[in-house]
């Protein structure tokens, strides 16, 4: 029998603001239940059916999987420290972030290496930046550069002023030579985008360049046994590729959906498979757009009847997240520190399990290093609560 695991991390998913939210500035932030609250008729039939309607309200309904929230031991609410964590990695420092902008020493480099000056240099929305900064981009060929709330050094370059092969190797090399010691950030993005003064659209070809892992992770233990892991999304640029045997990037949910669904139905891979769907985090928390992520949450329920089909008798699927982005939350327009949901299904196993309050994202890596049977990093199992 081959065993296979499959994760599927809903990008800023949360489920109701950490006990430590206050320390971000982030009490009262609840994804999911505000945008049940704030978008009428709205519902995820499939997801609430797998348990999602017990932790939204409690309601026990004969779910048909098992089901719980985690809280994040890590000092952060970033897509690094949430999927780290949940490989078995937790991040005891956080990454660096400039409310101020870089420094001197990081822009110097910078310039120097590229030989170039630098526009912006500044925490701000990326498409807010490319529209107050694209026209001078355009005239003077010099690269945008931005950081947000997270730790991410980003460069904006419109395709026509710096070619997409170009601003990859200006993100590679500032990932490399620059962005080390003190300044090492958790991303580098590539920001391309195209159109005319006014009108500039930021294009899906952004890539990510992340820390290295600084220790093992479930990934690498997987991999080690002999056994696939299968990246589709982001999931591979978040681990700089480390433990991965294959990978497939993905430029919006629904591919990312689609490869994932066909990924299940074959039979010729064992070990995990590994996704992640940026758009919710991307295109609709970031932005504020409680309409549009409520659109997207209802796509992905839609498709879970089909991947529940796809799955093979002894499959085990877990759906959860890395942090919160709650799209209501007026302060500002990070991610927001929340619990995230974990929902657990396999069509050999019962369902209707509590998992209770995960003191850390590691259990679920560790449940996952359980039942392919690797040593675990971190964490604690839950398997046997739904055997």
């Amino acid at each position: 029998m081959k065993k296979r695991a499959i994760v599927i991390v809903l990008d800023s998913v949360g489920i109701g603001e950490a006990k430590d939210a206050f320390m971000y500035g982030d009490g009262g932030s609840d994804t999911l239940r505000h945008i049940y609250k704030s978008v009428p008729g709205f519902r995820l039939p499939h997801l609430e059916e797998l348990g999602l309607k017990y932790l939204l309200d409690r309601h026990f309904d004969s779910p048909t999987g098992s089901f719980g929230i985690m809280e994040e031991k890590a000092r952060g609410k970033d897509s690094i420290s949430g999927h780290w964590e949940m490989m078995g990695l937790t991040l005891t420092k956080p990454f660096p972030t400039y409310p101020n902008g870089f420094p001197p020493e990081v822009i110097n480099a910078f310039e120097k290496r590229f030989n170039t000056k630098a526009l912006g240099n500044r925490p701000e929305s990326g498409t807010t930046i490319i529209a107050e900064l694209g026209e001078e981009h355009m005239r003077t060929g010099y690269p945008i550069v931005y950081t947000s709330a997270d730790s991410v050094f980003q460069i904006a370059a419109h395709n026509d002023v710096i070619p997409l092969d170009k601003l990859y190797e200006m993100c590679d090399i500032s990932r490399r030579e620059i962005l080390q010691g003190e300044n090492l950030v958790g991303r580098v993005i590539a920001r391309p985008f195209i159109g005319t003064p006014g009108h500039f659209v930021r294009t899906e070809d952004r890539e990510d360049y992340a820390a290295h892992p600084l220790g093992p992770t479930t990934l690498t233990q997987v991999s080690k046994a002999g056994m696939d892991v299968i990246g589709v999304g982001k999931t591979y640029d978040l681990f700089a590729g480390e433990g991965f045997t294959q990978h497939f990037h993905t430029h919006n949910n629904e591919e990312g959906i689609q490869k994932t669904i066909e990924l299940i139905k074959t039979s010729d891979w064992e070990g995990l498979l590994f996704t992640n769907l940026v758009d919710f985090d991307m295109l609709f928390g970031h932005r504020r757009n409680v309409a549009g992520y409520a659109v997207a949450l209802e796509r992905f329920d839609e498709a879970v009847p089909e991947l529940l089909r796809s799955m093979k008798h002894d499959d085990i699927l877990f759906i959860s997240a890395d942090h919160g982005c709650d799209p209501t939350f007026a302060a500002d327009t990070d991610h927001t520190r929340e619990y995230v949901p974990v929902l657990a299904y396999s069509p050999s196993r019962r369902g209707g399990t509590y998992l209770g309050v995960r003191e850390t994202f590691a259990d679920l890596g560790a449940t996952v290093s359980e039942y392919l049977g690797v040593a675990p990093v971190a964490g604690s199992s839950f398997l046997a609560d739904f055997s």
